[in-house]
């Protein structure tokens, strides 16, 4: 079993990568792709099977997008249901043996972070463009300090909510498998099942945070 934490890195161009976690995100894009063609490739009025799963999924994050963003919400429909479905598999495919979830890396979890708070930003200016950055000086414009240090801190506590999760889940696994006996398994298999509730959590909250952060960007002021 492999142990967490310890990462093979590889050197290429100056730079040092995780090899581990790029092949594990290359595994779960694959999934990702997988589960969407699987959906996707039949499609029937009365779903079944993985169309009837992905539908109730996509209904569901439609519904929280309408919500959460407003009109121009349905425009960023796709990234959002994108990072969900990868974040899922991530937080779900530490739980195999021998794999592990490209969300215990902090690499990994920070990269997605940052680049919702990109977004943000950008976004802002782009729908907003003055009337964005005048926000960051009210009420007074002593409160542009608190409100840096805010954004500073979403993409921190984003990144390290999910990866701190992820990361004490599986090694718990590991700790109850090497000292439960081989014949008294009720207690992994009751804790593998809470990973999994806890890993689908996860990256619903994740991807509900990302959302409520772009509504900030993208959601007209009459909709507020």
């Amino acid at each position: 079993m492999h142990d967490i934490g310890v990462r093979e890195t590889v050197q290429f161009a100056g730079f040092t990568f995780n090899w581990e976690t790029l092949v594990m995100t290359w595994i779960t894009m694959a999934v990702v792709i997988l589960i969407a063609f699987l959906a996707t490739r039949n499609l029937k009025m009365v779903p079944s099977g993985w169309q009837n799963v992905m539908e109730m999924v996509i209904t569901g994050l439609h519904s929280q997008i309408d919500a959460t963003l407003g009109k121009r919400g349905r425009d960023f429909a796709p990234l959002i249901i994108s990072l969900f479905l990868f974040l899922l598999i991530s937080n779900w495919l530490g739980l195999i043996p021998q794999m592990a979830s490209p969300t215990n890396d902090l690499n990994t979890t920070l990269g997605l972070a940052l680049l919702i708070i990109v977004m943000v930003h950008v976004l802002g200016l782009y729908f907003k463009g003055g009337h964005y950055i005048a926000h960051f000086f009210k009420p007074v414009p002593l409160f542009v300090v608190i409100n840096a240090i805010e954004e500073v801190a979403k993409p921190i506590t984003l990144a390290f909510r999910l990866f701190g999760n992820i990361l004490a889940g599986e090694i718990l696994i590991i700790i109850l498998l090497k000292l439960m006996p081989i014949w008294m398994p009720v207690p992994s298999v009751i804790w593998l099942a809470f990973s999994i509730f806890i890993g689908g959590v996860q990256a619903f909250i994740f991807t509900m945070l990302s959302m409520a952060y772009l509504s900030n960007a993208v959601k007209e002021e009459h909709e507020e």
